[in-house]
C-alpha cells in the first residue's frame, strides 16, 4: 500500500482556514466599501497571499470561496447592475462570478512559484499584480456573455466603454493598488510564516 502524501499538510490547512475566514468576512462585510464612484476592495489581498504561501491550489480555493460570497451578493440585489445581470443571465453571472476570482487565486499562486526561485521579491508583486488583473479581465469577459443585460444599463452607449469606464476603470485601478501596497506587508507575512 503506497502512502500517498496528502495535498496539504495540517499546518497548511490551517493557514487557508484563516484566510479562508479572512476572505469571507472582508468580502461579507466590507467588500463593496464606496467612496464616491469608487468600490474598495481588500478581498483578493488573502488570495493572493494564499497562493503565494500555500500554492496555486489555495490560491484557486480561496479565489472560489470569494466567487461564492459575491455570487450570495448578487443574488440578494446588493445593486441595480447585480438585480438586472442575475435576472436575465443567472448562469453566465454564476460563472463569472465564481470562475474570475478562482482563476485569478490559481494564476496569482502559479506566477509566484514561477518567478519565485530566481527573484522573490518581483514574484511576489506580479502575483499581487496578476490576482486583480485577471479578476477584472475575466469579470469583462462575463459582461461581455451578457451583452443584452450589460447593454440595457448603457442606454445605447457603447458597451466596451461603459464596462471599460462605468464598471472596471477607477475599480481596477484602486484593486491593483491596494495589492501593490500590501505586498511588502504580505512579504513580511510571507517570513514570518516560513520562519516559524
Amino acid at each position: 500500500m503506497e502512502n500517498k502524501k496528502p495535498i496539504f499538510t495540517a499546518r497548511q490547512i490551517t493557514g487557508i482556514a484563516v484566510l479562508l475566514a479572512l476572505v469571507v468576512v472582508l468580502q461579507a462585510a466590507l467588500g463593496s466599501i464606496t467612496i464616491g464612484a469608487v468600490q474598495l476592495n481588500f478581498t483578493l489581498i488573502p488570495i493572493v497571499l494564499g497562493g503565494i504561501l500555500f500554492g496555486s491550489l489555495a490560491g484557486a480555493i480561496l479565489g472560489f470561496a470569494c466567487g461564492v460570497v459575491v455570487l450570495i451578493q448578487v443574488i440578494m440585489g446588493g445593486s441595480v447592475f447585480y438585480t438586472l445581470i442575475w435576472a436575465n443571465d443567472p448562469v453566465v453571472t454564476t460563472l463569472t462570478c465564481i470562475v474570475k476570482s478562482t482563476v485569478a487565486g490559481y494564476l496569482g499562486g502559479l506566477s509566484y512559484k514561477l518567478i519565485s526561485k530566481k527573484q522573490p521579491v518581483v514574484a511576489l508583486f506580479v502575483a499581487s499584480a496578476v490576482v486583480p488583473t485577471v479578476n477584472t479581465a475575466l469579470f469583462i469577459v462575463g459582461c461581455l456573455f451578457m451583452f443584452d443585460s450589460v447593454h440595457t444599463m448603457t442606454g445605447g452607449q457603447n458597451l466596451l466603454v461603459f464596462i471599460l469606464v462605468g464598471l472596471v476603470t477607477f475599480n481596477f485601478f484602486i484593486e491593483l493598488a491596494i495589492n501593490l501596497v500590501f505586498a511588502p506587508a504580505i512579504n513580511r507575512v510571507i517570513k514570518i510564516v516560513k520562519k516559524g
